[in-house]
């Protein structure tokens, strides 16, 4: 290369000076610039035009018409417990009437004639063996007989012996039911948002109410276990309410006398699949 134009040259015509420039490796690197800013240029309108396109999808999204209905969030009881037929009291026992004794009249003594006397008095023998009354009556020889004694009369009533509580079984019916943090409000709202509206569908299932009447049991500390479904609609309900619950926090328990108890729930969770 001239030394006159070795100022005013480009430092790759200086390298590749002498050599052969058709290889490619100058052509790489003379056009180096170029290509990175139609590189970098390409890239940016690409990412643009993915973002223009994910927002023109999620505008022109078909929203689900499926819904999850919670029967107003009633925790009915498994079954109720039959009422035991109460046991009558025992008949009161039959009035004995006392027996009768022997009684003779007592005639005061008084002096007169004897044609006045109108009732003799009775004979001293007669009395040894005789209560003395103010009327004569027949009867048995007083012999020590003793009268009943008589009872006093009561409502006929037997109070029927206390049964214990057994606070280890599980309750069917309590005082004071086991409760969602949050009261049935807040538990209405958990399987709403928790429960996927579109699982019958995606199942293919047609349109319609499909409803899960799930049981299950909450112990003293409020946790869940025992969680079965009474129904089974299919397509997928099913498996659906019993994770769906599984899952969920811990409860208030149950009451019953003032004690934590033990307690069964039931719980209706309805799937509505709407037409297209």
């Amino acid at each position: 290369m001239d030394i006159n134009k070795i100022m005013s040259a480009d430092v790759l015509d200086i390298i590749f000076d002498g050599r052969y420039k058709e290889y490619g490796a100058y052509d790489l690197r003379k056009t180096y610039n170029k290509r990175i800013t139609y590189a970098l240029l390409g890239t940016l309108a690409l990412c643009l035009l993915l973002f223009v396109g994910s927002i023109l999808a999620n505008s022109f999204k078909k929203e689900s018409k499926n819904q999850i209905i919670v029967q107003d969030v009633s925790l009915e009881d498994m079954k109720k417990e039959e009422k035991k037929p109460e046991i009558p009291p025992p008949p009161p026992p039959p009035k004995q009437d006392p027996p009768k004794v022997e009684i003779t009249k007592f005639t005061p003594p008084k002096i007169v004639k004897d044609e006045e006397v109108k009732e003799p008095p009775p004979e001293q023998e007669k009395l040894a063996d005789t209560k003395i009354g103010t009327i004569n009556q027949e009867g048995t020889k007083d012999e020590g007989i003793v009268a009943p004694v008589v009872e006093s009369k009561g409502t006929g009533v037997v109070e029927a012996p206390k049964v214990e509580e057994d606070y280890d079984k599980v309750f069917t019916t309590v005082q004071i039911e086991s409760e969602f943090p949050g009261g049935a409000a807040a538990w209405a709202k958990y399987l709403s948002r928790n429960l996927n509206a579109d699982v019958p569908s995606s199942n293919g299932a047609p349109p319609g109410k499909y409803t899960v009447m799930v049981s299950f049991i909450v112990d003293k500390e409020g946790n869940i276990s025992d969680v079965a479904a009474d129904t089974d609609p299919g397509y997928g309900t099913k498996d659906e309410a019993i994770k769906v619950i599984k899952k969920g926090p811990k409860w208030t328990p149950a009451v019953q006398n003032g004690r934590k108890v033990t307690s069964r729930k039931r719980q209706a969770i309805t799937f509505q699949v709407s037409e297209e």
